[in-house]
C-alpha cells in the first residue's frame, strides 16, 4: 500500500516510540608502529583487545539484545583494516563498547577513519515483500561477505509524488528479485548521522552483488542517488583471525 502521507501532515500520525535496534559500523586502521613491537608484546596486546571486544557481549544481560560481528578489510582497502558491526537497542551500549576498547593498549595504535550510526525501521516501500530484509529486527552476518555504504537521496526525490516514488521502488525491487544470494539490510540515519541510510548486503557471492549493483544502475530510482560511497567490502572472520592478519 502506498504511503500517501509520508510527511504526516494530513493524518498527524503519532510519533513511534517503540524500541528499535541501533546499528553501529565502526572501522579501524592500525598504526604500522604496532608491527615493530616485540612479538610477545603484540600477542599480549591483541589478547587484551580481543577480550575487551568480546566481553561487551559476554558480560551483557540477554535483554540488552547485543549483537557483534567482526570483519576484515586487510588488503582490500588502504584506509581501513577491520570493522566491528555492533547492534543494540540503546546507543549508550555503543559508548560502553568503545570505552572498553579505549582502556586497552591496542587503542593507542588504532584510529577510526569512519563510523556510521543508523536505526532499524520498516521500509514504506517493501511492506508487501516477504523476507525482504527491511523488517523491524535483523540478525546480521549470515554471509561470508558484507558490502556496506552510506547512502543519501537527492532532495528532488522527496518532492516526487508518493505514487511516483513507489513506482520507482517497485521497479528497483523487481530488478533485484533474481539475486537470491544477496540479502539487504537497510537502516535509517535521519537526524542521527550525516547520511540518510546505511545499506549493507550479506552474501556469499561477490560476483552476484557486483551484477546486482550494475543492474540497478539502469533503474529510474538511481537518478535520485546523491551519494553512495565509500563502499566497503568486508570479509566475515572471527576476531582472533582478524587481529592475526593485522600483525
Amino acid at each position: 500500500m502506498v504511503d500517501l502521507d509520508p510527511s504526516g501532515q494530513v493524518t498527524q500520525k503519532e510519533p513511534d516510540r517503540a524500541m528499535r535496534q541501533f546499528l553501529s559500523y565502526a572501522f579501524y586502521k592500525l598504526d604500522p608502529a604496532f608491527r615493530r613491537l616485540p612479538q610477545a608484546e603484540r600477542e599480549e596486546i591483541k589478547a587484551e583487545f580481543q577480550a575487551a571486544v568480546e566481553d561487551w557481549v559476554n558480560d551483557a544481560e540477554p535483554r540488552q539484545g547485543l549483537i557483534l560481528r567482526s570483519y576484515s578489510l586487510v588488503g582490500i582497502r588502504d584506509d581501513v583494516d577491520f570493522m566491528l558491526w555492533r547492534i543494540a537497542f540503546d546507543v549508550n551500549d555503543f559508548q560502553a563498547a568503545q570505552a572498553r576498547l579505549n582502556r586497552t593498549r591496542m587503542m593507542g595504535y588504532l584510529h577510526q577513519p569512519a563510523t556510521y550510526l543508523a536505526m532499524q525501521k520498516r521500509s514504506q516501500y517493501v511492506n508487501r515483500v516477504q523476507g525482504s530484509g527491511h523488517g523491524l529486527e535483523i540478525l546480521p552476518g549470515q554471509g561470508k561477505y558484507l558490502f556496506i555504504y552510506p547512502f543519501i537521496k537527492t532532495r528532488a526525490w522527496y518532492d516526487l509524488t508518493p505514487h511516483a516514488r513507489q513506482g520507482m521502488m517497485d521497479e528497483h525491487i523487481y530488478a533485484s528479485e533474481p539475486f537470491k544470494g544477496v540479502r539487504i539490510n537497510t537502516s535509517y540515519s535521519y537526524g542521527i548521522d550525516d547520511q540518510e541510510f546505511v545499506v549493507s548486503f550479506d552474501s556469499d557471492y561477490p560476483q552476484e552483488f557486483v551484477d546486482l549493483v550494475h543492474r540497478l544502475r539502469y533503474t529510474e530510482a538511481s537518478n535520485y542517488t546523491l551519494q553512495d560511497t565509500p563502499m566497503y567490502t568486508c570479509v566475515k572472520k572471527e576476531l582472533a583471525e582478524v587481529l592475526d592478519e593485522l600483525a
